[in-house]
């Protein structure tokens, strides 16, 4: 009988090797650290996803055709779940720390643009079609061709356009930035120009605290930030009664920050498995379904791949030409993302841009993830405590870590005007349009006819001519579809 025993540390040390995280410059601590923090940046989603796409009654509800409607409790039990399968198995696939969750592009789409053609079932249909096709094209290796196609300071500008974009989320979940309600100037500070709302308040407070907290290297200043800010506004909420925003216009944005008076709930997952591939096709017509289909596959396809440029950069884990370890599997793993997602009728799933908060408190591995869909695991069962941190507070966080991508700006040569004007309209698209795939395809298209039109043609792909004429077909499908007499 063998004596020999098992080395100390033996499955920190297994870990360590699966996941590369020494070899990455991190640590396990870090990386649970990490995964902790995209989960309370993302927790949101849980909330937010069922008042997209689901309601509580159908009065309240996004209905379709039929006057079909899915309930919010089962949506915000399938939206955990599905984000706590696909993150884990990002994690283990790709071995990144990037994290998944339903859509907010993808979601609104199809609760404005597409239950009002087919019911909710066919709708999520199509968005199974949607992944199987992104999975073909990311198992062939067409994905990884065009990622690998993008020149590298497009991929530069993706980065900054991606930080750019979500410190815009945070500006704006927080109240901090606000829709004037006239023409000019169409946005302001705060409430009438000034901050005059508490919960806005709360928001710079936690901006400011994160920041000196990052600004003298603190580990853990993200999520020690979160939780500080998140007791003073449970402390300001019980003094002062803000309430929610639907209720009084200067309260909190979603979340409502409170100690819940419970805490477990048992998650109703009847709508896995309700959705039907091909209804669509038989009640809109092929053309008019291949369409919607089409506008699914863009905004997935191109969403994703900014998206994760922007982290792996983020993280440090890109090369030069802004390529990062597992490309493949991460691309192949995020379209089964957007089947999962369909498959559970919880909207895509796809890589969340918010995971750049972990990546912002140092993950750099697949372990990140995985704690951090676990998390999303256990949200099933504890729903109501993922409703405690305001959106507010997340939103500091965003605005914090925006800054962080903002430094990819000095590997773009604005001295040639080529790629400058390329590069610029990318990084200012995303936020304009509140679009990663609109800023993307602008850049593409701007690109390709610059450089071509400057004398510089051969130095364009042939993929990125392929690609640039894929989205201007994207951005005028309105016309398109009306010339088609779709929709």
């Amino acid at each position: 009988m063998s004596t020999t025993t098992r080395p100390r540390g033996g499955a920190a040390a297994r870990l360590d090797r699966f996941f590369e995280i020494g070899a990455r410059g991190s640590t396990i601590a870090t990386e649970v650290r990490g995964g902790l923090v995209s989960f309370v940046a993302m927790a949101y989603i849980v909330v937010l996803n069922p008042l997209i796409i689901g309601g509580f009654s159908a009065d309240q509800a996004a209905l379709d055709v039929e006057g079909g409607w899915l309930p919010a409790t089962q949506v915000a039990a399938v939206t955990s779940l599905t984000a706590g399968v696909m993150t884990i198995l990002f994690g283990v696939v790709a071995r990144l720390p990037f994290a998944l969750a339903a859509g907010l592009g993808i979601n609104s789409f199809l609760a404005v643009n597409v239950v009002g053609q087919v019911t909710w079932p066919e709708a999520m249909g199509l968005v199974v079609i949607n992944g199987v096709i992104i999975v073909i094209l990311a198992s062939t290796g067409l994905r990884s061709m065009i990622f690998a196609a993008v020149p590298a300071q497009l991929k530069a500008a993706i980065t900054v356009g991606i930080g750019l974009f979500i410190a815009f989320i945070g500006l704006v979940d927080s109240g901090f930035v606000r829709t004037s309600g006239t023409s000019s100037p169409p946005l302001q500070l705060g409430e009438s120009g000034s901050i005059a709302t508490l919960p806005t308040a709360v928001f710079v407070l936690g901006l400011v605290v994160m920041g000196v907290l990052v600004a003298r290297r603190v580990k853990g200043a993200l999520l020690i930030g979160i939780v500080a800010t998140t007791v003073v506004a449970i402390v300001l909420e019980a003094i002062f009664r803000v309430g929610p925003s639907i209720d009084n216009p200067g309260g909190w944005n979603l979340n409502t920050p409170a100690l819940p008076a419970s805490i477990v709930s048992l998650p109703d997952l009847s709508l896995v498995g309700a959705f039907d591939p091909f209804g669509a096709f038989s009640r809109i017509g092929g053309l008019a379904a291949i369409m919607i289909v089409f506008t699914l596959v863009f905004t997935n396809f191109f969403d994703a791949m900014g998206t994760m440029t922007g982290l792996a950069r983020g993280a440090h884990l890109s090369d030069g030409d802004g390529n990062f370890p597992r490309l493949k599997s991460a691309l192949v793993v995020e379209g089964v993302g957007a089947i999962a997602g369909g498959a559970t009728s919880g909207s895509s799933n796809t890589v969340f841009v918010d995971s750049a908060a972990g990546i912002g408190e140092g993950a750099r591995t697949g372990l990140a993830s995985v704690v951090t869909g676990a998390l999303f695991l256990l949200s099933m069962f504890l729903t109501p405590l993922t409703q405690v941190v305001p959106l507010e507070v997340a939103a500091a966080a965003l605005v914090v870590v925006g800054t962080l991508m903002m430094s990819q700006v000095t590997e773009i040569d604005w001295t040639d005007f080529g790629a400058a004007l390329p590069a610029f309209l990318t990084i200012t698209v995303m936020p304009f349009t509140y679009s990663i795939a609109n800023g993307i395809g602008v850049g593409f298209l701007s690109w390709v006819l610059v450089r071509s039109l400057s004398g510089k043609a051969r130095t364009v792909s042939p993929l990125l001519w392929v690609v640039a004429a894929g989205f201007l077909i994207y951005f005028v499908r309105g016309p398109i579809e009306a010339l088609l007499g779709i929709g």
